[in-house]
């Protein structure tokens, strides 16, 4: 890996890593909430609202706190029947009334069992299974090694829609809106949501209230702007689109940081979308 290529992303890292980037993106959303709980039903509200203009995330996802009274958690813990009236007609492209009264039949359904949203992402810890057992122990260790963090987000990924969708009374329809690696698919909107909830730096960005986790163990979001800002640095070779492809860039975002691979997230996504690299900008030479 070039040096010169740590050296600008890590550049672009302290740019883009910053208290002013909350204000445009819909991590605007949870930082509008101080309790943990509230912070995490919009952080996830937002990530998985997040599709179309930021503009426009921003918009609906205030709407829908007003809709629940300013308090999104108290509202879902505490409110009755005739409180949902006003939910049904909430919508953001082909997300609806009936996705949202199921999402806070879920949150209420949660809390009333545990204090932290990180708990639904936590499934009984399984050892890692290796194929052969014929391998050395050194051998054994270090296979464990390689293939534990991405084996562990899978599990936890996984695990958290299987649960998400425990209620009996699950809308079929609303499936679409909460994605899983045995999907295939690439989870950006989850995968944003943990790196909110799990890292934690001094910038003042994201939240890192969350130890079950821990930063290295995340996956880097791949949407449109960091998937082709990636390609265009050879982060990425897979032609498709999936969770093998985050899997392949945070396996090379990892030879440059590897205790918080994640962090060049800021750096793709801001060279994608605010430097439109890839369809206006001009590569740099690395």
């Amino acid at each position: 890996m070039s040096e010169n290529l740590k050296s600008f992303l890590e550049e672009k890292v302290a740019q883009y890593n910053r208290p002013e980037f909350i204000a445009n993106d819909p991590i605007v959303i949870p930082h509008l909430f101080s309790k943990k709980q509230d912070i995490e039903i919009m952080g996830f509200w937002a990530a998985t609202l997040a599709w179309g203009q930021r503009v426009t995330i921003i918009k609906k996802c205030k709407e829908l706190i007003e809709l629940m009274d300013g308090a999104p958690y108290d509202f879902i813990i505490n409110h009755e029947e005739p409180d949902l009236k006003k939910l049904l007609h909430f919508k953001h492209r082909t997300f609806n009334d009936i996705d949202t009264l199921y999402f806070i039949s879920f949150f209420r359904w949660h809390y009333e069992r545990f204090d932290s949203l990180e708990d639904a992402f936590v499934p009984a810890d399984k050892p890692v299974i290796l194929d052969d057992n014929k391998a050395s122990v050194h051998e054994q260790m270090l296979r464990s090694t390689q293939h534990d963090k991405t084996e562990k987000i899978e599990r936890y990924l996984n695990h958290f829609r299987s649960y998400f969708f425990s209620l009996p009374d699950y809308p079929h329809r609303t499936k679409k809106h909460v994605s899983s690696p045995s999907q295939k698919s690439t989870c950006k909107r989850l995968n944003m949501f943990l790196r909110w909830m799990v890292r934690k730096d001094n910038a003042g960005v994201d939240f890192g209230i969350w130890q079950k986790l821990t930063p290295a163990d995340l996956i880097c979001p791949c949407d449109l702007h960091v998937d082709r800002v990636a390609r265009k640095l050879k982060l990425i070779t897979r032609k498709q689109n999936d969770w093998q492809t985050a899997v392949e860039l945070t396996e090379q975002l990892r030879q440059l940081d590897t205790t918080d691979p994640v962090k060049y997230d800021f750096a793709l996504f801001g060279l994608g979308i605010e430097e439109r690299w890839g369809i206006e900008g001009v590569l740099p030479e690395l």
